[in-house]
């Protein structure tokens, strides 16, 4: 072994003397041990007393490189899970939950998750099925929802990522892609300044989701499209549709039946229970007067009889007048019209007010 490291040569081992931090004791130490070797072996011998100095008199700070070393060496992956506030994994131990609520409904909660395989922030949607005991319908309308959404692929539609039951806490819990602005409601109350642009942008969007299920085979219709069933993303101004629990899956006829969805938003043929897709354009319309006017239609009724009396009877929402522009009012009222003479959303995506190149910066607020 002397052999050996004797063939390091001086010049070598001072420079890697140099490229070390050591304190002042430490290179005495040193070079006394070498004075020592060398003197009884008589030959230039540094590698020893280095690697004992190394070893034995290490102190704070000296060799940086050595304790970078050993921190890679521990395992990051059992710190950063230790870490992590989560309130609940799920089985597969992909997505944690946290305890922030995104968002409550009548029926579920929607908590903020996060995706360790991606990396991203998810929504983690939750109902405690104890509540709903006495009324299946409501959890045949989840599985109903969860179905749906694991089907659909549109980049104007929320994605679900995985949903499974929990029979231990008695829940029902999916995953699903989260906005970051939250639903299109909220994120419009809080910027009241918004262009023309932003609004048109937002409504071609909407669009071409809405296009999306219409077209699909079999014919989806939202039944529940509303502002606040509508997300988006503020950093690059992408909306989503979501909330499809009411949706309904309809055969070639495009005929359903039932009366669901939000009062305000629902079209007058709803509510005699024989209606088509068409229905999500007359909601649309809605959403753009709120979207505008910042006021959820017929808010001058107190009470759902007098909103069912208005929409059945043809009469247009107050807000309405609100609406000084001509160009959006129109577009509005083309969307709200009677069922024959409603455009479809492939159609109403070629209308002129929706050109991309009308897209003039007027601060809708002045609408």
């Amino acid at each position: 072994m002397l052999v050996i490291l004797s063939l390091c040569s001086a010049s070598q081992i001072n420079l890697q003397l140099r490229g070390l931090k050591l304190e002042h004791s430490t290179w005495a130490l040193l070079f006394f041990s070498c004075d020592l070797i060398r003197d009884f072996c008589d030959q230039e011998f540094y590698f020893f007393p280095l690697v004992f100095a190394w070893c034995f008199f290490p102190t704070p700070g000296t060799i940086p490189e050595r304790r970078t070393l050993d921190m890679l060496s521990e395992s990051p992956e059992s710190s950063d899970q230790d870490k992590e506030p989560f309130v609940e994994v799920d089985p597969s131990g992909r997505f944690g939950r946290y305890s922030d609520l995104l968002g409550a409904g009548a029926v579920k909660k929607v908590y903020r998750a996060f995706d360790q395989w991606e990396g991203t922030d998810v929504a983690w949607n939750q109902v405690q099925l104890g509540r709903f005991s006495n009324d299946p319908s409501v959890i045949k309308r989840l599985q109903a929802e969860i179905a749906l959404l694991k089907s659909l692929k549109n980049e104007y539609i929320i994605v679900l990522y995985s949903f499974w039951r929990d029979d231990e806490h008695y829940t029902l819990n999916f995953i699903t892609e989260a906005c970051t602005s939250g639903n299109l409601r909220d994120y419009r109350k809080k910027h009241c300044h918004v262009s023309m642009k932003a609004l048109r942008k937002w409504s071609r969007q909407i669009l071409k989701g809405l296009d999306y299920l219409h077209t699909h085979d079999p014919c989806i219709i939202h039944r529940d499209l509303n502002c606040s069933n509508i997300f988006i993303n503020g950093n690059i101004g992408k909306v989503k549709i979501g909330d499809l629990g009411l949706a309904a899956i309809v055969d070639e006829t495009h005929h359903a039946h039932s009366v669901l969805g939000t009062p305000e938003y629902m079209a007058p043929e709803l509510y005699e229970e024989d209606y088509t897709e068409l229905v999500d354009i007359y909601s649309f319309g809605m959403c753009m007067l709120e979207m505008a006017t910042l006021e959820i239609p017929y808010s001058e009724c107190d009470s759902i009889a007098k909103i069912y009396k208005k929409v059945t009877a043809g009469v247009q929402p107050q807000a309405l007048k609100k609406v000084s522009d001509p160009e959006l009012k129109a577009f509005i009222k083309k969307c709200i019209g009677q069922p024959r003479a409603r455009p479809s959303a492939a159609d109403l995506m070629k209308d002129p007010f929706l050109s991309e190149y009308n897209e003039e910066e007027v601060p809708i607020s002045k609408f």
